[in-house]
């Protein structure tokens, strides 16, 4: 039965339950203390050692010698001041119009009778993959104040004598980030909206509420745990945001605090230990972050989804529902169609941002790029490092996400902050502490240099999203289904395996499928760890733009962004939550 009554509803209470309302079973010891030694061994040790490092002042390759220096040269770097102060006006400014946006667009595309909800959500979905580099390539091609077709168009209606817009700014860059920042919310937000339980609407229709008083009174609050957890991330990913800041930022002097970091690690010679202290800094900001959302969620309760009925009815928008499809289709649109389809032209001209030379497009492009036997490879390196680490991920995150919610062992509230710790540091330092932790730990030297030295980048780089989104589906399922797993009989594997596994069957495809995507589009973590054998296809595209092969590398970009697309339709085809079917 797809509807019930309201009577049949379940009701949502915001009593005094323990931190973790939903906790019945209990986890064997010895379990737990493997999987907490593993998941620290991987987190804390590279974070150990950017700690550490930070007061190790002797240039690499000579005796330690340990100091302040470090610390000093960081505070005092000429800048640090304005840049922090930039990172974090970029940062609010980006969340507070993505939130109100991507909370707005997640409620129309799983509550609503919104027509095209499965194409809208799968766009939302491709932007938030694109790679940053190559999208904003395509952004400069339409926004570059001397050159770019916008303006240049604008120029040749006789509406401006100069270009109105200019990609080389704050705005810019807000712009830029725009597209994805709102995805992660649509991403993130729409499987536990499509969780909550269409009763409680239908209750507060009944008592006579407007629809809005319902969505926020109702819906808003009850949605807070997972608008809260997808805020913290998109704050720490504005804070380690680095590509587009380094491309749009550079040219007017705007620099950020990862910005500010690349400087100190790419001087001559590098400043690792002043680096090292900025990003100790990041971590303790995570820390707060954390603690202010454990402190928020601790006190309520936010099951959605138990063994009784459930209704998914979806609210009715009457004369808005074209309206409102309008808008949403038009932003995904733009953010997503707009900058893909400039950056394939790209590949096709002759020289890249130049549309007015004489006969200014070319195969040549394509031919000398897919000849490359440097191609070949880095696809190989890139499909493989992504299946594995996907593989893995789904394996190892399900446990952690199970364990901190479904448990109620003493360890899970340490699990649950180790999970969170590798989006502390940006991802090149986190780059450089795997580097160092491959390089003095004995049992990687064996494999550094390989593909499993970048599976195991991908997989701790990967953990905090990864849980989150499990963990965020294991809250709103209510402890009667595994109760009456126990009644039977069953073990908390048995459970696991048979109850709690097949009702996220959707989370883990696509947390897969942000492992395999992960390992296409990521540089900063994997720039310093990449060899010559392992390189995949975005430290490939990295190559050929610092080598001022412009146009090359937009061939490699076109062909991430067709991995991504086909990556997607598969995990969609079988059953991830890319896109609702409708």
């Amino acid at each position: 039965m797809d509807e019930k009554s309201p009577a049949m509803g379940q009701t949502v209470t915001f009593a005094k339950p323990n931190i973790f309302p939903m906790a019945r079973w209990h986890m064997p010891s010895l379990p737990m203390a493997i999987l907490l030694v593993t998941v620290g061994f991987l987190v804390l040790t590279p974070l150990g050692l950017m700690i550490l490092n930070s007061f190790q002042i002797a240039r690499p390759g000579e005796p330690i010698v340990w100091g302040m220096d470090g610390w000093a040269k960081a505070f005092s770097s000429p800048g640090i001041i304005r840049a922090m102060t930039n990172t974090f006006t970029l940062a609010i400014t980006r969340q507070l119009i993505a939130l109100a946006v991507g909370v707005f667009f997640a409620w129309l595309i799983a509550r609503t009778d919104l027509p095209m909800k499965g194409p809208l959500e799968f766009l939302f979905w491709l932007s938030f993959f694109l790679p940053a580099l190559p999208q904003t390539m395509g952004w400069i091609l339409l926004l570059d104040p001397k050159y770019g077709l916008l303006n240049q168009g604008v120029q040749a209606l006789g509406l401006s004598e100069h270009g109105p817009f200019n990609i080389y700014s704050f705005w810019g860059i807000v712009w830029a980030h725009l597209g994805g920042t709102v995805a992660v919310k649509v991403m993130l937000l729409s499987p536990a909206f499509r969780n909550l339980d269409a009763a409680l609407e239908e209750s507060s229709r009944i008592s006579g509420a407007s629809g809005r008083h319902t969505f926020f009174h109702i819906i808003v609050p009850i949605m807070a745990p997972a608008i809260l957890v997808t805020t913290i991330l998109g704050i720490i990913r504005s804070l380690e945001a680095f590509e587009i800041e380094l491309l749009l930022g550079t040219p007017i002097g705007l620099q950020v605090y990862s910005t500010k970091i690349h400087e100190l690690v790419t001087w001559e010679p590098p400043q690792f230990p002043a680096a090292m202290a900025l990003s100790t800094v990041s971590l303790g900001i995570l820390l707060l972050m954390v603690a202010l959302q454990r402190g928020y969620i601790a006190h309520r309760s936010y099951v959605t989804v138990t063994g009784h009925g459930f209704s998914i009815r979806p609210t009715r928008l009457g004369r808005w529902r074209y309206p409102a499809l309008a808008v949403v289709l038009l932003f995904a649109l733009v953010m997503t169609a707009v900058p893909t389809v400039l950056l394939v032209a790209g590949t096709f001209m002759k020289l890249f941002g130049f549309f007015n030379i004489p006969q200014p497009w070319t195969l040549d492009n394509w031919r000398a790029t897919l000849t490359d036997p440097v191609l070949v490879r880095s696809v190989w390196n890139t499909i493989a490092i992504g299946v594995g680490s996907g593989a893995v991920g789904i394996l190892l995150y399900s446990v952690i996400a199970h364990v901190i919610v479904k448990t109620n062992h003493r360890g899970g509230w340490l699990l649950d902050f180790l999970s969170w710790l590798p989006w502390s540091i940006p991802g090149i330092l986190l780059g450089v502490a795997l580097m160092w932790t491959f390089l003095q730990t004995r049992i990687f030297l064996p494999i550094y240099g390989t593909i499993y030295v970048l599976m195991i980048a991908m997989v701790i780089k990967s953990m905090p999203l990864g849980t989150q989104l499990i963990k965020s589906v294991f809250l709103q399922l209510g402890n009667d289904l595994e109760e009456a797993s126990k009644v039977c009989g069953g073990t908390w594997l048995d459970t696991f395996r048979r109850v709690i596994f097949p009702l996220t069957m959707p989370a883990l495809i696509t947390v897969g499928l942000i492992g395999f995507i992960s390992a296409a589009r990521d540089i900063s973590t994997v720039v310093l760890l990449g060899t010559g054998k392992s390189r995949t296809l975005s430290l490939l595209m990295l190559d050929f733009a610092a080598g001022a092969e412009f146009e090359k590398a937009t061939v490699v970009a076109v062909i991430i962004v067709g991995l991504v697309v086909g990556a997607a339709l598969f995990a969609r085809a079988i059953g991830g939550q890319v896109g609702v079917r409708e």
